[in-house]
């Protein structure tokens, strides 16, 4: 599985809305957020450029609470702590990536903790 590069002072992306599909078009293997219906190459081109931006916005935002997720699982104050290779395990990552995701949501907490919630959310 593929690693993401955690990215702690990158800006933040204002995602195009995802539309959900209907269970019937998601079926179809061609149908994909009603993109082979643009005949208009612009369009089609600045459509699947801004699903393409949501989607890396949504997974830099998912990445992000899979970080803070590890840092809370590895906290030394938790009885029932986990190691980074137990982390690792769970998550599918390699145990140093996961070492390297408890220390990213480590400082995403510090940053919550000096500036609220609003900032992860």
């Amino acid at each position: 599985m593929a690693e993401p590069t955690p990215r702690r002072n990158d800006p933040r992306l204002r995602p195009a809305p995802l539309l959900f599909e209907p269970r019937e078009a998601a079926s179809d293997p061609e149908h994909f957020f009603d993109l082979e219906s643009i005949d208009d190459p612009r369009a089609l081109l600045a459509r699947a450029t801004e699903l393409t931006q949501a989607f890396r916005a949504a997974a830099d935002r998912a990445a992000e609470y899979q970080a803070i997720a590890a840092s809370q699982l590895a906290d030394p104050r938790r009885f029932d702590r986990l190691t980074p290779a137990a982390i690792a395990e769970q998550a599918e990552w390699t145990e140093d990536y996961a070492k390297k995701m408890v220390e990213f949501g480590q400082d995403l907490l510090r940053g919550a903790e000096t500036s609220g919630p609003e900032s992860l959310g």
